[in-house]
Protein backbone atom coordinates (compact mmCIF):
# COMPACT_ATOMS: atom_id res chain seq x y z
CA UNK A 1 0.00 0.00 0.00
CA UNK A 2 1.05 3.42 -0.55
CA UNK A 3 0.49 6.59 0.63
CA UNK A 4 -0.93 9.33 -1.70
CA UNK A 5 -2.47 11.92 1.05
CA UNK A 6 -2.75 12.41 4.78
CA UNK A 7 -4.90 8.96 5.64
CA UNK A 8 -5.35 7.62 2.38
CA UNK A 9 -3.66 4.62 0.63
CA UNK A 10 -3.21 3.42 -2.55
CA UNK A 11 -3.42 -0.30 -3.36
CA UNK A 12 -3.32 -1.68 -6.83
CA UNK A 13 -4.64 -4.88 -7.58
CA UNK A 14 -4.13 -6.15 -11.41
CA UNK A 15 -5.22 -3.55 -13.47
CA UNK A 16 -7.23 -2.03 -10.86
CA UNK A 17 -7.11 0.19 -7.58
CA UNK A 18 -8.31 0.00 -4.45
CA UNK A 19 -8.39 2.68 -1.85
CA UNK A 20 -7.66 2.58 1.95
CA UNK A 21 -9.01 5.93 4.13
CA UNK A 22 -8.11 6.07 7.59
CA UNK A 23 -5.33 6.00 9.94
CA UNK A 24 -3.96 3.29 12.05
CA UNK A 25 -6.07 3.38 15.98
CA UNK A 26 -9.14 5.02 13.90
CA UNK A 27 -12.09 4.14 11.70
CA UNK A 28 -11.14 3.18 8.17
CA UNK A 29 -13.14 2.43 5.02
CA UNK A 30 -12.13 0.70 1.99
CA UNK A 31 -12.91 2.28 -1.42
CA UNK A 32 -13.98 -0.17 -4.33
CA UNK A 33 -12.87 -3.58 -4.24
CA UNK A 34 -10.96 -5.38 -7.04
CA UNK A 35 -11.45 -8.09 -9.23
CA UNK A 36 -13.09 -11.61 -7.87
CA UNK A 37 -10.90 -13.90 -6.16
CA UNK A 38 -8.01 -10.86 -4.99
CA UNK A 39 -9.48 -10.61 -1.74
CA UNK A 40 -6.35 -11.64 0.28
CA UNK A 41 -4.50 -9.74 -1.16
CA UNK A 42 -6.68 -6.71 0.55
CA UNK A 43 -6.79 -8.08 3.90
CA UNK A 44 -3.23 -8.77 4.23
CA UNK A 45 -3.25 -4.85 3.44
CA UNK A 46 -5.27 -4.15 5.62
CA UNK A 47 -4.06 -5.65 8.17
CA UNK A 48 -0.22 -4.88 7.90
CA UNK A 49 -1.80 -0.88 8.11
CA UNK A 50 -4.61 -1.16 10.42
CA UNK A 51 -3.56 -3.86 11.97
CA UNK A 52 -4.99 -7.32 12.18
CA UNK A 53 -8.48 -7.68 14.33
CA UNK A 54 -8.69 -4.16 12.75
CA UNK A 55 -11.85 -4.51 10.26
CA UNK A 56 -13.05 -1.33 8.14
CA UNK A 57 -16.20 0.37 8.87
CA UNK A 58 -17.40 -0.29 5.01
CA UNK A 59 -17.11 -0.77 2.31
CA UNK A 60 -17.95 1.97 -0.65
CA UNK A 61 -18.26 1.18 -4.36
CA UNK A 62 -17.74 3.76 -6.71
CA UNK A 63 -19.35 1.28 -9.42
CA UNK A 64 -20.49 -2.01 -9.27
CA UNK A 65 -18.96 -3.31 -12.49
CA UNK A 66 -16.72 -6.54 -11.50
CA UNK A 67 -13.27 -4.91 -11.14
CA UNK A 68 -14.62 -2.70 -8.45
CA UNK A 69 -17.00 -5.10 -6.67
CA UNK A 70 -15.53 -8.14 -7.57
CA UNK A 71 -14.58 -9.01 -3.86
CA UNK A 72 -16.92 -7.05 -2.04
CA UNK A 73 -19.00 -9.75 -0.83
CA UNK A 74 -16.01 -12.03 0.55
CA UNK A 75 -14.81 -9.02 1.99
CA UNK A 76 -17.84 -8.14 3.34
CA UNK A 77 -18.38 -11.66 5.12
CA UNK A 78 -14.98 -11.87 6.14
CA UNK A 79 -14.45 -8.06 8.30
CA UNK A 80 -18.65 -8.82 8.87
CA UNK A 81 -18.96 -5.01 7.59
CA UNK A 82 -21.69 -3.39 5.39
CA UNK A 83 -21.24 -2.50 1.37
CA UNK A 84 -22.51 1.06 0.47
CA UNK A 85 -23.29 2.33 -3.10
CA UNK A 86 -25.73 4.75 -5.42
CA UNK A 87 -29.08 3.96 -5.03
CA UNK A 88 -28.74 3.76 -9.09
CA UNK A 89 -26.31 1.02 -8.96
CA UNK A 90 -28.62 -1.36 -6.64
CA UNK A 91 -30.35 -3.14 -9.36
CA UNK A 92 -26.56 -4.56 -10.57
CA UNK A 93 -25.67 -5.27 -7.14
CA UNK A 94 -28.84 -7.48 -5.81
CA UNK A 95 -28.92 -9.50 -8.61
CA UNK A 96 -31.92 -7.85 -10.21
CA UNK A 97 -29.91 -6.48 -13.79
CA UNK A 98 -27.26 -6.67 -16.05
CA UNK A 99 -25.36 -3.73 -16.90
CA UNK A 100 -26.10 -2.76 -20.12
CA UNK A 101 -23.28 -4.49 -22.65
CA UNK A 102 -20.41 -2.79 -23.20
CA UNK A 103 -19.89 -1.24 -26.73
CA UNK A 104 -16.49 -2.83 -28.48
CA UNK A 105 -17.27 -1.18 -31.75
CA UNK A 106 -16.05 2.06 -31.00
CA UNK A 107 -12.43 0.77 -31.16
CA UNK A 108 -8.89 0.40 -28.82
CA UNK A 109 -7.39 -1.95 -26.39
CA UNK A 110 -9.88 -2.10 -23.76
CA UNK A 111 -12.99 -1.82 -26.39
CA UNK A 112 -11.16 -5.02 -27.98
CA UNK A 113 -10.97 -6.66 -24.26
CA UNK A 114 -14.37 -5.69 -23.04
CA UNK A 115 -15.65 -8.52 -25.78
CA UNK A 116 -14.09 -11.00 -22.70
CA UNK A 117 -15.31 -8.88 -19.85
CA UNK A 118 -17.71 -9.70 -17.99
CA UNK A 119 -21.15 -7.37 -17.61
CA UNK A 120 -23.53 -8.68 -15.54
CA UNK A 121 -25.20 -8.35 -11.96
CA UNK A 122 -23.64 -8.71 -9.11
CA UNK A 123 -25.74 -10.38 -5.63
CA UNK A 124 -24.51 -8.72 -2.87
CA UNK A 125 -28.26 -8.87 -0.50
CA UNK A 126 -27.95 -8.85 3.05
CA UNK A 127 -24.87 -6.88 2.83
CA UNK A 128 -25.35 -4.22 -0.04
CA UNK A 129 -26.54 -0.61 1.61
CA UNK A 130 -27.73 2.83 0.00
CA UNK A 131 -25.67 5.45 0.53
CA UNK A 132 -26.99 8.28 2.24
CA UNK A 133 -26.67 11.98 0.94
CA UNK A 134 -23.43 13.98 1.66
CA UNK A 135 -22.58 10.85 3.89
CA UNK A 136 -19.52 8.51 3.03
CA UNK A 137 -19.90 6.13 6.10
CA UNK A 138 -16.71 5.63 8.87
CA UNK A 139 -14.94 8.54 6.61
CA UNK A 140 -15.57 11.66 8.42
CA UNK A 141 -14.62 15.08 6.22
CA UNK A 142 -15.50 13.34 3.02
CA UNK A 143 -18.21 13.64 0.63
CA UNK A 144 -19.51 11.71 -2.25
CA UNK A 145 -20.90 12.95 -5.55
CA UNK A 146 -22.83 11.31 -8.02
CA UNK A 147 -20.98 11.43 -11.43
CA UNK A 148 -23.02 9.31 -13.72
CA UNK A 149 -22.57 8.01 -17.43
CA UNK A 150 -19.94 5.15 -16.71
CA UNK A 151 -22.30 3.83 -14.88
CA UNK A 152 -25.86 5.02 -13.88
CA UNK A 153 -25.02 5.36 -10.12
CA UNK A 154 -21.16 6.00 -10.52
CA UNK A 155 -19.47 8.30 -7.49
CA UNK A 156 -16.62 9.99 -6.94
CA UNK A 157 -15.43 10.77 -3.03
CA UNK A 158 -13.90 14.18 -2.40
CA UNK A 159 -11.95 15.91 0.81
CA UNK A 160 -12.72 19.41 0.44
CA UNK A 161 -10.26 20.53 3.20
CA UNK A 162 -7.11 19.26 0.99
CA UNK A 163 -9.18 18.18 -2.09
CA UNK A 164 -8.77 14.86 -2.63
CA UNK A 165 -10.25 12.82 -4.94
CA UNK A 166 -11.41 9.32 -5.85
CA UNK A 167 -13.08 9.46 -8.82
CA UNK A 168 -13.65 5.59 -9.77
CA UNK A 169 -14.12 5.44 -13.52
CA UNK A 170 -15.37 8.81 -14.17
CA UNK A 171 -11.93 9.50 -15.85
CA UNK A 172 -8.33 7.78 -15.71
CA UNK A 173 -4.92 8.38 -15.07
CA UNK A 174 -3.66 6.06 -18.22
CA UNK A 175 -4.46 5.91 -21.54
CA UNK A 176 -7.22 2.36 -21.60
CA UNK A 177 -7.77 2.74 -25.58
CA UNK A 178 -4.00 2.38 -26.06
CA UNK A 179 -2.16 -0.59 -25.73
CA UNK A 180 0.53 0.90 -25.23
CA UNK A 181 -1.12 2.84 -22.88
CA UNK A 182 -3.10 -0.01 -21.05
CA UNK A 183 0.79 -2.04 -20.69
CA UNK A 184 2.80 0.83 -19.45
CA UNK A 185 0.33 2.71 -17.11
CA UNK A 186 1.78 5.47 -18.43
CA UNK A 187 0.56 8.49 -16.77
CA UNK A 188 -1.82 10.77 -18.40
CA UNK A 189 -5.80 11.92 -17.89
CA UNK A 190 -7.79 9.96 -20.45
CA UNK A 191 -11.46 8.63 -20.83
CA UNK A 192 -12.19 5.08 -18.66
CA UNK A 193 -13.34 2.35 -19.49
CA UNK A 194 -14.53 3.43 -22.24
CA UNK A 195 -16.60 0.25 -23.91
CA UNK A 196 -18.38 0.31 -20.71
CA UNK A 197 -19.14 4.43 -20.30
CA UNK A 198 -22.92 3.98 -21.82
CA UNK A 199 -24.26 7.97 -21.04
CA UNK A 200 -21.47 9.77 -23.03
CA UNK A 201 -22.80 13.32 -22.35
CA UNK A 202 -23.38 12.55 -18.46
CA UNK A 203 -19.70 11.50 -18.61
CA UNK A 204 -18.64 14.23 -20.13
CA UNK A 205 -21.03 16.74 -17.69
CA UNK A 206 -19.29 13.89 -14.93
CA UNK A 207 -15.93 15.12 -15.75
CA UNK A 208 -16.33 19.14 -15.98
CA UNK A 209 -17.98 18.80 -12.67
CA UNK A 210 -14.95 17.25 -11.28
CA UNK A 211 -13.05 19.39 -12.69
CA UNK A 212 -14.36 22.68 -10.71
CA UNK A 213 -13.02 20.79 -7.78
CA UNK A 214 -9.57 21.56 -8.45
CA UNK A 215 -8.58 18.72 -7.07
CA UNK A 216 -4.74 17.98 -5.42
CA UNK A 217 -4.62 14.73 -5.51
CA UNK A 218 -6.77 12.46 -7.89
CA UNK A 219 -6.83 8.52 -7.53
CA UNK A 220 -8.61 6.91 -9.82
CA UNK A 221 -9.66 3.58 -10.87
CA UNK A 222 -7.49 3.15 -13.36
CA UNK A 223 -3.80 4.57 -13.35
CA UNK A 224 -1.10 5.86 -10.68
CA UNK A 225 -2.42 8.25 -9.05
CA UNK A 226 -1.55 12.05 -9.53
CA UNK A 227 -0.53 14.91 -7.51
CA UNK A 228 1.38 17.00 -10.15
CA UNK A 229 1.49 20.62 -9.34
CA UNK A 230 -0.77 22.10 -12.23
CA UNK A 231 -2.84 18.63 -12.01
CA UNK A 232 -5.94 21.21 -11.82
CA UNK A 233 -5.27 23.15 -14.89
CA UNK A 234 -4.71 19.84 -16.40
CA UNK A 235 -7.95 18.03 -15.61
CA UNK A 236 -9.84 21.34 -16.60
CA UNK A 237 -8.26 21.36 -20.20
CA UNK A 238 -9.34 17.56 -19.68
CA UNK A 239 -12.84 18.02 -19.17
CA UNK A 240 -12.72 21.15 -21.30
CA UNK A 241 -11.53 19.03 -24.41
CA UNK A 242 -13.44 15.76 -23.49
CA UNK A 243 -15.10 14.01 -26.62
CA UNK A 244 -17.30 11.10 -26.97
CA UNK A 245 -16.18 8.53 -29.73
CA UNK A 246 -16.46 9.23 -33.42
CA UNK A 247 -19.14 5.92 -33.52
CA UNK A 248 -20.48 3.72 -30.99
CA UNK A 249 -23.63 2.47 -30.06
CA UNK A 250 -24.04 4.49 -27.20
CA UNK A 251 -22.44 7.86 -28.95
CA UNK A 252 -25.75 9.29 -30.29
CA UNK A 253 -28.37 7.46 -27.80
CA UNK A 254 -27.47 6.03 -24.24
CA UNK A 255 -28.64 3.40 -22.36
CA UNK A 256 -31.80 4.25 -20.63
CA UNK A 257 -31.67 3.07 -16.87
CA UNK A 258 -33.68 3.40 -13.65
CA UNK A 259 -34.04 2.20 -10.14
CA UNK A 260 -35.14 -1.08 -11.77
CA UNK A 261 -32.14 -1.67 -13.52
CA UNK A 262 -31.72 -1.36 -17.70
CA UNK A 263 -35.19 -0.17 -19.11
CA UNK A 264 -33.39 -0.22 -22.82
CA UNK A 265 -30.37 0.11 -24.98
CA UNK A 266 -29.54 1.26 -28.63
CA UNK A 267 -29.45 -1.74 -31.28
CA UNK A 268 -26.01 -2.88 -31.09
CA UNK A 269 -23.69 -2.07 -34.13
CA UNK A 270 -22.56 -4.64 -36.51
CA UNK A 271 -19.26 -5.94 -35.21
CA UNK A 272 -17.11 -7.50 -37.79
CA UNK A 273 -14.11 -8.47 -35.40
CA UNK A 274 -15.63 -11.93 -34.42
CA UNK A 275 -16.66 -12.35 -38.32
CA UNK A 276 -12.54 -10.98 -39.13
CA UNK A 277 -11.49 -13.69 -36.21
CA UNK A 278 -13.39 -16.57 -37.80
CA UNK A 279 -12.63 -16.27 -41.50
CA UNK A 280 -8.84 -15.88 -40.18
CA UNK A 281 -9.10 -18.89 -38.34
CA UNK A 282 -11.14 -20.92 -40.95
CA UNK A 283 -8.77 -19.67 -43.55
CA UNK A 284 -5.76 -20.77 -40.92
CA UNK A 285 -7.45 -24.12 -40.60
CA UNK A 286 -7.23 -24.76 -44.41
CA UNK A 287 -3.84 -23.18 -45.42
CA UNK A 288 -3.08 -26.10 -42.78
CA UNK A 289 -5.16 -29.00 -43.64
CA UNK A 290 -3.62 -28.06 -47.88
CA UNK A 291 -0.18 -28.54 -46.78
CA UNK A 292 -1.32 -31.56 -44.99
CA UNK A 293 -2.88 -33.14 -47.63
CA UNK A 294 0.82 -31.84 -50.05
CA UNK A 295 2.80 -33.92 -47.39
CA UNK A 296 1.13 -36.92 -48.15
CA UNK A 297 1.24 -36.48 -51.90
CA UNK A 298 4.99 -36.31 -51.47
CA UNK A 299 4.91 -39.50 -49.69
Amino acid sequence: MTRIAPDVGWLPVSFVNVYFIGRPGGRWVLVDSGLPSWANQMIAAAEARFGAGAPPEAIVLTNGHFDHAGSALPLAEYWDVPIYAHRLEMPYLTGKSDYPPPDPTIGGAIAFLSRFIPHGARNLSGRIRELRPNEVPGAAGWEWLATPGHSPGHVSLFRPSDRVLLAGDAFATMNMDSWSGLIMGRKTLARAGAPFNTDWEATRLSAKELAKLRPNVVGCGHGIPRCDPDLPARLERFADAFRPPRHGRYVRQPARTDEHGVISVPPAPFDPVPFATAAALILAGIALGAGYLDDRRRK
